[in-house]
C-alpha cells in the first residue's frame, strides 16, 4: 500500500527560498562595466568639454589625469582608478554625466547634419547656374561675380584633378551664410521673447 505522506516533510518547498533585494553579482558586474564605459566615453572627450560636466571634482580630476597619460600600462592602471570613482557617483550624479554626454551626440549629429545640407547645397551650385541665381536673390548681399568664378574654378578643379581650392572657399560662404542665418534667427526669437514679456 502506497504511503500517502511520502515525500511530504509538511512545508512548501518554496519556504526557504530567499528573497534577494540587492541585485545579482551578473547585475552588480553589468553596472560596473557600464560605469566603467561611461568613464572611457569621458576620457575621449576634449578636456574643456570634461571640464563643464557636472561632478564631482575627484572625477573630474581622475578623469583629466588620464588624458595626459601616455604610457599604455599606467593609463590602463589609470582608467581603472577612473572607473572606480564613477562607481563611487551616486544615481542621479550618473544620470546628470549620462544626459550630458548624450546631448553631446545630439549636437554633433545636428551639426553633422547642417555640413550635409551645406555640401548639398554646394553641389547643386556646380551642377545648375539656376541655383545661383537663386541663392543671390535671397542673399543680395553675396558677390556674384565672386561666386560664378569660385564656381567656374571648382568645376576647372574637379575636370582636372587639381586641389579643391576654389570649391573648399564656395563651402566657407556658404558656412558663413548659415552663421548669419541662425545669429538673425536668434536675435528674431530674442526680439519675441522680449515682446512677450511686456
Amino acid at each position: 500500500m502506497p504511503n500517502a505522506n511520502r515525500g511530504s516533510v509538511g512545508f512548501q518547498s518554496n519556504e526557504f527560498e530567499q528573497e534577494y533585494e540587492r541585485p545579482s553579482k551578473s547585475e552588480l558586474k553589468r553596472q560596473m562595466n557600464e560605469l566603467q564605459k561611461l568613464g572611457e566615453q569621458l576620457v575621449a572627450e576634449p578636456r574643456d568639454r570634461v571640464k563643464r560636466v557636472p561632478m564631482p571634482d575627484e572625477v573630474r580630476d581622475a578623469i583629466l589625469m588620464c588624458q595626459t597619460i601616455t604610457n599604455h600600462e599606467g593609463r590602463r592602471r589609470q582608467l581603472q582608478y577612473v572607473g572606480k570613482m564613477m562607481r563611487s557617483l551616486d544615481e542621479e550624479e550618473v544620470a546628470v554625466i549620462q544626459r550630458t554626454i548624450d546631448s553631446w551626440k545630439g549636437t554633433s549629429k545636428a551639426e553633422a547634419a547642417a555640413l550635409h545640407a551645406l555640401e548639398r547645397k554646394r553641389e547643386k551650385l556646380l551642377a545648375d547656374d539656376k541655383e545661383l541665381t537663386r541663392l543671390l536673390s535671397e542673399h543680395p548681399e553675396l558677390d556674384g561675380q565672386q561666386l560664378r568664378t569660385l564656381i567656374r574654378n571648382a568645376r576647372k578643379e574637379q575636370a582636372e584633378n587639381k586641389p579643391p581650392k576654389a570649391f573648399r572657399e564656395i563651402f566657407q560662404i556658404l558656412k558663413e551664410l548659415g552663421k548669419q542665418a541662425n545669429v538673425a534667427e536668434q536675435d528674431h526669437e530674442d526680439v519675441e521673447d522680449e515682446s512677450a514679456d511686456e
